[in-house]
């Protein structure tokens, strides 16, 4: 190592060029995306990706380590982590640590990625760089995607789904539903605000999703008692199940699923050639429900807390 280490984010006529001069084996990361989406283009190219929110750690002219976080059109702050690599770990440490973004940190991982030696030993390296920089392991995430090849599941019948246009009435479901939950970043809002403060992490995601508030649905029982919501979305890149929760009163049943395949058929209904889902790895009913739908787990995520 050579040279002092210069940290800063990137310019405009600058940043495709530098941010892709750091090599990447493809182990892990966007490239394991399905279309892959490993090229950095910045939003003035067609891409997802502003400068000012991209960093870079630089011993001379060489890129030593890189960040690039990621948000939505109208979002002001990032809301994500989804690129970080580096040859020098130290660097990468220090980049997280002096940039002034923060945001969960989104590692894209293959399935059995431990039994892998150099995918493991490559995201056990970025985990604890961004631990050494403060960052927290949150969950380790399951990700689905449906496809027509599967079939569309069979609805079982047993719940009758209405659209519910009171924003009120889902509110108070997904606070229902989140007073008792296995999910992590539900547990982690809850832990800070109670159940309603996760409730209200929920709805603003939903809404933040450029997909019609229609197509949300509540499950009802045949005696009329909800049992359950499930919320088919688009976000930026692909149809998702975006929630599905079965009311504390209803579990036992297996209604996980009806909700999955209520959602998968709207969905298809709209056109969609993919869905994308993810639920914790800890969520076994959940995990057996999208199995159950024809939902296969392509990817893992590994998901870290900033500082």
């Amino acid at each position: 190592m050579t040279g002092d280490l210069v940290i800063r984010a990137l310019r405009q006529d600058e940043a495709r060029a530098l941010f892709t001069s750091l090599p990447d084996p493809g182990l892990l990361g966007r490239a394991l995306l399905d279309p892959p989406r490993d090229a950095y283009l910045t939003v003035a190219e067609g891409g997802e990706y502003r400068p000012e929110w991209t960093w870079v750690a630089l011993r001379g002219p060489r890129v030593v380590a890189r960040a690039a976080f990621w948000g939505g059109p109208g979002d002001a702050e990032p809301v994500a982590l989804d690129w970080f690599d580096f040859t020098e770990p130290a660097a990468g440490r220090e980049l997280l640590r002096r940039s002034p973004l923060r945001a969960e940190y989104v590692m894209i991982l293959p399935p059995a990625w431990r039994e892998r030696p150099a995918v493991r030993a490559a995201a056990s390296a970025r985990a604890e760089a961004a631990a050494d920089a403060g960052y927290r392991p949150l969950v380790e995430r399951y990700q689905y995607r449906w496809t027509p090849a599967a079939g569309l599941p069979e609805r079982p019948g047993r719940l009758e789904f209405r659209p519910e246009p009171d924003d009120a009435a889902i509110l108070d479901l997904l606070c229902r539903v989140h007073a008792s939950t296995l999910d992590a970043h539900a547990r982690r809002a809850a832990a800070g605000g109670g159940a309603r403060r996760a409730a209200e992490e929920e709805l603003a995601f939903f809404r933040w999703c450029p997909s019609p508030r229609e197509w949300w649905r509540v499950a009802h029982t045949p005696d009329g008692r909800p049992a359950g919501l499930v919320i088919p979305a688009r976000n930026r890149a692909a149809p998702i199940v975006a929630f599905a929760g079965v009311l504390p009163e209803a579990r036992g049943r297996g209604y996980g699923y009806d909700l999955l395949a209520e959602c998968t058929h709207l969905l298809a209904a709209e056109g969609a050639e993919r869905i994308v889902a993810s639920t914790d790895m800890g969520n076994v009913p959940m995990a057996r429900a999208f199995e159950r739908a024809g939902y296969p787990v392509v990817e893992h995520r590994f998901c870290m807390s900033p500082p």
